[in-house]
């Protein structure tokens, strides 16, 4: 399958995480992460999101979500995202099953929830007939490709904990939201009031696995009966979720990898930068109209039906909303100029046909 614009989960993984791989490959290490790579990794992770940060490796981004609103809420409880939330689209209802509460949607123009839009779902408290809203949920960036701003991420933490609630983002592409808005992890969550995120890297060159992330201690240190438990439950929690990894030494080599050698950030840099050499060139071409603003590695384009439908018999992508003729397309971490050049060449025979 030649390189395409379908999803930056078709592409490969960094040759250093292939590297870090061999390198953990010898001898043996304990199971279910009692390993050195582990240990280490949960260190890092507190070196750059804060010390009090607690990490979990799971599977998938799926997991690393679910784990988190599980975290967050009760089943009797509510989770307010945006209707085109991954957790809400794409997770096949996996956090009402597997935790159980309810998820609140809200229409949004652009993926973005705000605090104006939030506040239209939080009513109902005390009155048992309805489910208690508990979390805020956003994606960064957003499915649609949009970025919060630091102040818009803290606006909605604010708003959470005033309501006694927890703010979630669910970081997928977060090392492209933060190449974009250029500021650190701990900038853009801990110090703007995160609770829980989910940490991804599969989309930007690792081979698996993903992390939740808790940032705040009241997420690990009380139990469902509200009590301050002895140990950190969180990881009975993962267990049952069938989220536990036997070789975790091999997600943490990689992530570790990942955060220490820099490849986080050259690789966000590269798709970001290709999606804005996709952009710039797909302008030019009549008959096409780019939805939303341009700022990670996506771009959203409006253009006839026929002419994506014969596009896809050469390139795969996703049509994104199809009654709108919107489709959807990705770059990744070794997408290249060519790729672009090729593409739109492309596009611009079939605009003429």
């Amino acid at each position: 399958m030649k390189r395409g614009f379908g999803s930056d989960n078709h592409s490969g993984f960094s040759p250093e995480v292939l590297q870090a791989l061999a390198d953990a490959n010898t001898d043996h290490a304990l199971a279910y992460g009692d390993d050195e790579y582990t240990a280490r990794l949960e260190e890092l992770f507190r070196n750059t999101f804060g010390q009090q940060a607690r990490v979990y490796l799971v599977f998938n981004g799926t997991g690393a979500n679910v784990l988190g609103i599980d975290a967050m809420c009760r089943s009797h409880e509510a989770v307010v995202c945006a209707e085109t939330a991954h957790i809400n689209v794409d997770e096949c209802g996996a956090p009402q099953r597997i935790v159980g509460c309810r998820l609140l949607t809200v229409d949004t123009p652009d993926g973005k929830l705000t605090p104006q839009l939030v506040k239209s779902r939080l009513h109902g408290f005390g009155f048992e007939h309805h489910s208690q809203p508990k979390a805020i949920s956003i994606s960064q960036p957003t499915e649609l490709g949009t970025l919060y701003t630091l102040d818009e991420i803290r606006a909605l933490a604010d708003l959470a904990h005033s309501y006694n609630m927890y703010l979630h983002v669910d970081g997928a592409r977060l090392a492209n939201a933060a190449v974009a808005l250029g500021c650190s992890f701990k900038q853009m969550t801990t110090d703007c009031g995160v609770d829980a995120l989910s940490f991804g890297g599969t989309k930007n060159g690792l081979l698996m696995g993903e992390s939740c992330v808790l940032l705040n201690p009241c997420l690990w240190e009380r139990d469902r009966s509200g009590a301050t438990p002895q140990t950190d439950d969180m990881k009975y929690r993962r267990k049952q979720m069938t989220q536990l990894a036997s070789k975790m030494r091999f997600m943490a080599a990689q992530m570790i990898c990942y955060l220490e050698s820099g490849i986080w950030r050259r690789n966000a840099e590269h798709s970001n930068r290709m999606a804005q050499l996709l952009r710039s060139e797909v302008e030019r071409v009549d008959g096409v109209k780019i939805m939303y603003p341009v700022q990670v590695n996506s771009l959203f384009a409006q253009l006839p039906r026929d002419v994506w439908h014969r596009l896809q018999q050469r390139y795969f992508f996703y049509d994104w909303n199809e009654d709108a003729d919107v489709v959807r397309w990705m770059c990744s971490f070794d997408t290249t100029e060519e790729d672009i050049h090729d593409f739109v060449n492309a596009l611009r025979e079939e605009m003429i046909k």
